[in-house]
């Protein structure tokens, strides 16, 4: 098996030095296993890295069955399994070779792992000691049926922190954060990063982005050390220390930062891009341009927090899976316009990203809105909304959470998002939300993307 990223990608993000000794399993039977990315053997690659997966020295039109599987930081088994068959010279290659069954269909080059799913139901795959990576065997087994008949293995190391990317722990202030820096002096675009309302310090995203040239700062904001799970009111100023923090940092540019936040963290990147100065550019995923949830506290003011019916959520079939879509009220009432952001106060520019099959609310019709409302201001804002993608879009080949716990309310919430879809999606907004940074953070005769 061997997995192959577009040239320059390792380079370009510097990985973790890769290890003595070949990968696990390469003397068996007659079949070829390795691990490359850009071409020649390398095991260890950044998480969001395309790979290539071939398979050598098969019989001709020999049928064979290739799994993934890792094992998350809690011991959680994540794992696929798709059917293919060799060509005419016993090679089988991902990137050409359609799989005729199992976890998906079809010429899926990174099949293997964006539909990684766990045995367990309602289990998210998601990163949080960045220092160590996810580690995924890639096996070759003869047949369609029995598995029992290992060919060959490799196992692919996916780092979310890039070789010479500093972690920093802040405890400055009121700060709960943790800063990334990428290698050398600089200076490069900044940037604050948000999650939503499950609260933590939530790094992988963070270390991925500065692995790729930005200054990341990851920053909590509830239901973390003494942070409460659920605040009576958020405060406008503990994000403007946030981004003071950030612009006072020698690494990072003089040119504005940028904001990005999921869910939660979507509304509030937009509020600090509306109410704090410095803010140049703020990415809203699968948010929205009302602030949500809890109130949001300014100097001399306070954004209310969106009304809400709890009567109206309702629990989908035997799951007992939470759907909370219909929650909300209409936003379009007049009743609920002072929860609206004032974003054409804002001299940011916007990217909104969303998921046309968000079960968890109506991201979509809520991101349309908000688009539409800067838009009658003149206001330039970029958006795109994908079909089949659910709400919990996150960097790419990280397998869809279709639902999972939410640690503040402790439920079981329905995200929505359909497999094949939602891994397009994730690919298509990580280009997206770069190459939106790189523009709009970055002087001109700096490259505007590194992808």
């Amino acid at each position: 098996v061997a997995a192959g990223a577009r040239a320059g990608s390792a380079a370009d993000a510097g990985l973790p030095p890769a290890g003595a000794g070949g990968p696990a399993g390469a003397g068996m039977a007659a079949v070829a296993v390795a691990v490359a990315v850009a071409g020649p053997p390398a095991p260890r690659c950044l998480l969001d890295d395309p790979v290539r997966v071939r398979v050598a020295g098969l019989a001709p039109w020999q049928p064979v069955t290739l799994r993934a599987s890792l094992r998350d930081e809690s011991g959680e088994l994540f794992e696929a399994r798709a059917r293919y068959r060799a060509g005419s010279s016993g090679e089988l290659d991902l990137g050409r070779s359609p799989a005729l069954g199992g976890s998906y269909r079809g010429v899926e080059p990174m099949g293997l792992l964006w539909s990684l799913r766990a045995e367990a139901p309602y289990k998210r795959l998601a990163k949080r000691n960045v220092l160590t990576p996810f580690r995924v065997d890639l096996e070759v087994y003869e047949g369609h049926g029995d598995t029992s008949c290992l060919l060959g293995k490799c196992t692919n190391e996916r780092w979310v922190l890039g070789e010479g990317v500093k972690r920093i722990s802040v405890r400055e202030g009121r700060l709960k954060a943790t800063l990334f820096l990428p290698p050398g002096r600089g200076p490069f675009p900044g940037l604050i990063d948000l999650y939503g309302s499950g609260g933590g310090l939530v790094e992988y995203r963070a270390s991925l982005l500065a692995s790729r040239g930005f200054v990341t700062l990851a920053l909590a904001y509830m239901a973390f050390e003494d942070l409460p799970a659920m605040p009576d009111v958020l405060e406008l100023s503990y994000f403007e220390e946030a981004v003071n923090f950030l612009r006072k940092q020698p690494q990072v540019k003089a040119t504005g930062i940028g904001v990005l936040g999921l869910s939660k963290g979507a509304d509030l990147a937009l509020s600090m891009a509306t109410f704090l100065p410095g803010i140049k550019a703020a990415v809203s995923i699968s948010g929205s341009g009302f602030n949500s949830l809890i109130p949001l506290q300014g100097d001399g003011f306070t954004l209310p927090a969106h009304p809400y019916d709890l009567g109206r959520m309702k629990t989908k079939d035997e799951s007992g899976l939470v759907d909370f879509s219909d929650v909300l009220h209409d936003h379009r009432d007049p009743a609920t316009w002072d929860c609206h952001i004032p974003m054409e106060r804002s001299s940011a520019k916007f990217l909104f990203l969303s998921g046309l099959d968000d079960m968890n609310w109506k991201s979509d019709l809520y991101c349309r809105d908000a688009v539409q409302r800067l838009r009658q201001y003149g206001r330039e804002v970029e958006f795109c909304s994908y079909s089949g993608a659910g709400h919990l879009l996150e960097p790419p080949y990280l397998p869809l959470c279709q639902a999972s716990i939410h640690k503040v309310l402790g439920v079981f919430v329905h995200w929505g998002g359909q497999w094949r879809e939602h891994a397009k999606a994730q690919e298509d907004a990580w280009r997206r939300i770069q190459a939106f940074f790189w523009q709009h953070l970055v002087d001109s005769d700096i490259p505007r993307s590194k992808m």
